[in-house]
């Protein structure tokens, strides 16, 4: 998965009409929402300004009048290709007098996006993940020099019959973690799937 260092364009022109392709970073639909009010008053005389929004907890799309499926969809299938995310899509379409077709038109605004990403510089997106452990309050030291070492959050801690730990980590290094806790416990490691297996809210 992958996000946008900052926004980027293109333009391509097709029988005459112009398709302005336009990628912004965005984190939630409240200022995709507001971007889009500043493309349409920067274009007021645009046929249809088409868009796809992929954020966390929140995604959309817009043919604006296109005809179904012939904008919007390329639009997203080209931001899914590249595993883009965080990301409001736009192209800003001027009528040029000529009717393009709806396999026309799937190609304007696939091709509209897919040139605004020659220039577009994307960052990676780790995924993180949360997990809990039960530790006797002897071994409590020791997993968390281990988290220091491994660069995992400790998030928080609560003491019951047994010390339970919230850690925070990529989740690519989740295996090797559990792994590396588990040698060095010698089997007092207890994983659980949340807090309240150990009755703690």
């Amino acid at each position: 998965m992958f996000q946008l260092a900052s926004p980027t364009h293109s333009e391509i022109e097709i029988k005459k009409s112009r398709f302005l392709g336009q990628l912004h970073p965005v984190s939630s639909r409240a200022e995709a929402r507001s971007k889009l009010a500043e493309i349409r008053s920067q274009h007021p005389n645009a046929v249809h300004i088409c868009w796809v929004l992929l954020c966390e907890g929140d995604s959309g799309l817009d043919d604006d009048g296109e005809p179904s499926g012939t904008a919007a969809k390329p639009m997203y299938n080209v931001l899914n290709h590249k595993q883009l995310f965080n990301v409001l899509a736009v192209v800003v379409r001027y009528w040029g007098g000529i009717k393009l077709g709806a396999g026309g038109l799937t190609r304007a605004y696939g091709q509209a996006i897919s040139d605004a990403f020659k220039t577009a510089q994307l960052i990676p997106i780790e995924i993180m993940a949360e997990l809990f452990f039960s530790v006797q309050f002897a071994d409590e030291s020791d997993l968390r020099r281990l988290c220091e070492q491994q660069d995992v959050i400790v998030l928080d801690v609560s003491y019951a019959d047994r010390t339970v730990l919230r850690l925070k980590l990529k989740a690519s290094q989740v295996a090797e973690f559990e792994l590396a806790a588990a040698n060095l416990l010698r089997g007092n490691l207890q994983k659980l799937r949340n807090m309240h297996q150990d009755g703690e809210e």
